[in-house]
């Protein structure tokens, strides 16, 4: 193994194309997640203006995941074939549309339909991150780069009510769609026109001795279908689908269903709601950031990068479910917006370590395929969390849906600390 360049050490021309890479997939991330969060921030205005009740709501708050979720197994695959470029820029056109459409609809079905099309669109956004971080950066700096493009999510969603609540309160719900959808077409021309892999013949010797080190040097083989379904002869994509889905099913659970349990379940007039809705996913957004570069300082310290990763994941995770416990039992506001915050940061903390992880696990062909697996269990909880929580809180309140996430959280910890014990080789 091949000691790697410290970060001083860093190409010019390498550095110059991980900062534009990096600020391209915080732009388009945070576009992701405002459109993903639109619906929650105008739930309100739209169970009213449709009729809606808590159940129907979490029904229509979910059908984005499924799609998406479903959408990861294919769409990992062709990142690491066709290459993130021009599957993210189609990803951006198709799901900013489906937004703007969503602004248009009068009907529930029509409503559901407009999501699921969303869910398709945004299915690239972080299988394509993950491969643009591993061909941009050596193995054992990706950390700090995953963390940074996973602050987007909680950027997003913490930016959603205080940008969309004015704009919903001076015109109508229809028009955050509109211009969120706008947001990203726009932003599909600047990926594309700016956006570029690294070209091995284009590089010199220095800078291939950057990216390669800590790692074999040969060019990877090609992704086949074969290759691809190998993955699942591995306990470690296992561990990983079913451990990310105990993790965004807890923090879906807030991310869809917070500004309306303040609001619900403790009584909040709505512009102290759009604050405090805000204030966790701020968190949550540091918990990205500092996760990345703590993971990174980790794995260079663990026996292998691998167990430094996993480390990180577990009790990220485990504080997650030991926060959430007194969040749902607590009286005071006060004290669960604190702990809310906190589960915020770890979700999001757990998060940028779990898609650093898939970058050790999986071989280097099949990057892309093994990040879309664990975002296909990810989502599948995420799926889930929304329809849960809303037909919990219909029959009984939150209090039991926020324990239920908890108890799915501790499960999803569990299955990466003992599946995810030793990476995938290239040839399986």
């Amino acid at each position: 193994m091949n000691a790697i360049p410290a970060y001083g050490a860093t190409p010019p021309r390498i550095r110059r194309r991980q900062t534009l890479a990096l600020v391209l997939l915080v732009v388009t991330g945070v576009i992701n997640y405002l459109d993903r969060a639109t619906l929650a921030v105008a739930n309100e205005y739209i169970r009213a203006d449709l009729d809606l009740s808590l159940g129907q709501m979490g029904l229509l708050l979910s059908a984005f995941s499924w799609s998406y979720a479903l959408c990861q197994l294919p769409v990992g695959a062709l990142v690491d074939k066709i290459g993130p470029r021009w599957l993210l820029g189609l990803g951006l056109v198709v799901w900013s549309l489906a937004q703007a459409a969503g602004g248009l609809v009068s009907t529930f079905g029509w409503f559901v339909i407009a999501r699921i099309v969303l869910g398709i669109g945004e299915a690239p956004q972080f299988p394509a991150a993950a491969r643009v971080v591993s061909n941009w950066f050596p193995i054992r700096a990706r950390g700090t780069p995953t963390g940074i493009y996973n602050s987007a999510s909680p950027l997003g969603v913490a930016l959603a009510p205080l940008l969309l609540a004015p704009l919903i309160a001076a015109t109508s719900w229809h028009w955050a769609f509109f211009v969120t959808g706008a947001m990203g077409l726009v932003a599909a021309v600047i990926w594309v026109a700016l956006y570029r892999d690294p070209v091995r013949d284009q590089l010199s010797a220095d800078e291939i001795a950057y990216l390669d080190a800590g790692q074999k040097s040969e060019p990877a083989p090609e992704t086949t279908f074969a290759s691809w379904r190998a993955l699942f002869r591995h306990r470690a994509t296992w561990g990983m689908l079913f451990g990310f889905s105990g993790s965004v099913y807890l923090n879906w659970v807030y991310l869809t269903w917070l500004p309306g349990y303040l609001r619900t379940e403790r009584q909040m007039d709505i512009a102290y709601a759009g604050i405090a809705a805000s204030i966790p996913f701020a968190c949550g957004f540091a918990g990205a950031l500092i996760a990345g570069w703590a993971s990174d300082r980790v794995a260079r310290l663990s026996a292998s990068p691998l167990a430094g990763r996993r480390r990180a994941v577990v009790a990220s995770m485990l504080g997650m479910v030991a926060f959430t416990i007194p969040a749902a039992l607590v009286e005071s506001n006060t004290v669960a917006i604190a702990c809310i915050s906190i589960v915020i940061f770890l979700a999001n903390a757990a998060s940028a370590c779990s898609w650093s992880l898939v970058t050790v696990v999986a071989p280097r062909s099949r990057i892309g395929s093994l990040g879309a697996i664990q975002n296909f269990g990810g989502f599948i909880g995420g799926a889930l969390a929304p329809i849960l929580t809303g037909f919990i809180a219909q029959s009984w309140s939150f209090v039991p849906a926020l324990l239920t996430g908890a108890g799915i959280a501790f499960l999803g910890a569990m299955s990466y600390q003992f599946l995810v014990v030793r990476s995938i080789p290239e040839q399986d």
